[in-house]
């Protein structure tokens, strides 16, 4: 009786090593899980030009506009023009009947009369004198009588051409009529506009600077103006010297060639140069991070990242210029990641691991 217990006890025991012995011997060793590099973007610095605009706003004038006034008072009679015109220089505006011409004409009929019979007489009494007639007193006075006529004459022809002329208004020179705001039996005097002509060719856009931006700028340094979506070049051929005692600011006139289609007296959009530096190390902006006020950079070397002080120039939207704390050698970490602090381990994108 206790030998068959005994043979079912082993046979318990050998089933149950049967289960355990596999588990045991058989157990298999966990994967070992290999450490993965943040992959980063680098790029070493470049040589370049930084260029920061400000934007202003100017008023389009023509190059050469002039301002008709009459020279004497009286009542328009006719008007050639309107605004929008488009004239040569010399063409008729308008005539004024100034009630001088008139009167100017008949002191002239007058005084080519007087010279005429002066002359005749001059004539005559030259002959006489050469004959031994009459005596070289008698000669002188008939010279003089002669030449005084001729000076009222000349006079005379003066005041009337002057009259004709204050009359007759011209075009003193060619182009566009902007405003003409005279009729027919209107009564003008010397303070009254008879009409505005801007000349042909380029316009200007006038606009004024603080003294920062002035001593950026030059005659010849080219200009951005926007107007109705439309963007035209300028370019800068006057910049006063003196302040303006009103704004306190520096005026600045910059020509457009093609800005035609700008009206006259209109306001536009320009952008100026601020600030420039030229032939400077640049990185990306985005490149660079800043902790209480401190610029600084994460450069990689042989695979291991280091936080770089960086002292900062000017930037735009795209590269922002180093002045000091890294070398045109060294690899500037452009991309973000998590991973980023001193010391830690990075792969760059072109396969360079550690």
């Amino acid at each position: 009786m206790r030998k068959g217990l005994v043979i079912g006890g082993v046979v318990v025991v050998a089933a149950a090593a049967a289960i355990i012995l596999p588990r045991t011997v058989f157990k298999k060793e966990a994967p070992v899980q290999e450490t993965v590099l943040p992959v980063v973007q680098v790029e070493r610095p470049q040589n370049g030009t930084i260029e920061l605009y400000r934007d202003l706003v100017g008023k389009v004038e023509p190059s050469d506009v002039v301002y008709i006034y009459p020279k004497m008072a009286g009542e328009v009679t006719q008007v050639f023009v309107k605004a929008g015109d488009v004239v040569k220089e010399g063409q008729a505006i308008c005539t004024i009947d100034t009630k001088q011409v008139e009167g100017a004409r008949l002191n002239l009929e007058a005084a080519e009369q007087t010279l005429k019979d002066a002359q005749t007489n001059l004539s005559r009494q030259q002959a006489l004198f050469n004959a031994g007639d009459i005596a070289s007193a008698v000669w002188e006075q008939a010279q003089t009588q002669a030449k005084n006529a001729q000076i009222n004459y000349d006079s005379a022809k003066l005041n009337y051409d002057n009259q004709v002329e204050y009359a007759n208004i011209t075009a003193t020179i060619g182009g566009k009529v902007e405003a003409c705001d005279i009729e027919v039996h209107d009564n003008v005097s010397g303070q009254v506009l008879l009409a505005v002509i801007s000349g042909e060719g380029s316009k200007s856009v006038a606009f004024s600077v603080p003294e920062k931006i002035e001593k950026q700028l030059s005659a010849g340094d080219t200009i951005t103006i926007e107007k109705n979506g439309s963007e035209y070049t300028g370019t800068i051929n006057e910049i006063s010297s003196m302040i303006d005692a009103t704004t306190g600011l520096f005026k600045v006139k910059a020509s457009v060639e093609d800005g035609d289609a700008i009206p006259t007296g209109s306001s536009v959009k320009l952008y100026v140069t601020a600030e420039k530096a030229e032939n400077v190390m640049t990185i990306p902006v985005d490149a660079v991070y800043y902790s209480g006020g401190d610029a600084y950079v994460y450069t990689c070397e042989d695979g291991t990242v280091h936080q770089t002080d960086v002292e900062v120039g000017i930037y735009d939207s795209e590269r922002a210029q180093i002045l000091s704390g890294i070398t045109m050698d060294d690899q500037v970490i452009t991309t973000w990641s998590s991973e980023l602090y001193e010391g830690s381990r990075v792969q760059t994108a072109d396969g360079q691991a550690e």
